[in-house]
């Protein structure tokens, strides 16, 4: 079952950010697909499916938030990475701070993916010592 959960994971992964990518760009220009109903309703769904993975693979692997470094470096990241993207998508007055938060939360986004696959707090940067 890990590996299932592992790869679902990855996949849901993936999804979320290509899915927020689309949707930054849709901001970025003003389209009206950003309020169509699907497209709120499905990054909930996903991002569900990812976390119901993410809670599988933890208590499988028996590393938690809080006890190991690299999961607690994820977790906040996440929390940062979602506040951004409310103020980017919903939330920011103003198309520049829309687009600040956008791109924060693209590099909080590729910071998850690198702790991910590092298992380190540092995440790619860890291999460089």
């Amino acid at each position: 079952m890990y590996i299932a959960f592992k790869h679902a994971h990855m996949m849901f992964a993936v999804i979320s950010g290509l899915f927020f990518l689309i949707r930054g760009v849709w901001m970025l220009v003003d389209s009206p697909r950003l309020m169509q109903r699907w497209v709120k309703i499905l990054p909930h769904v996903n991002d569900t499916l990812l976390l119901i993975c993410a809670i599988a693979l933890m208590v499988q692997i028996e590393q938690y938030p809080f006890v190991h470094g690299w999961l607690t470096a994820k977790v906040v990241a996440l929390l940062l990475y979602i506040g951004l993207g409310v103020v980017a998508l919903k939330r920011g007055k103003t198309k520049a701070i829309r687009t600040g938060a956008f791109l924060a939360a693209l590099l909080c986004y590729l910071y998850m993916m690198s702790v991910a696959f590092n298992h380190h707090p540092l995440g790619a940067l860890a291999n460089l010592g």
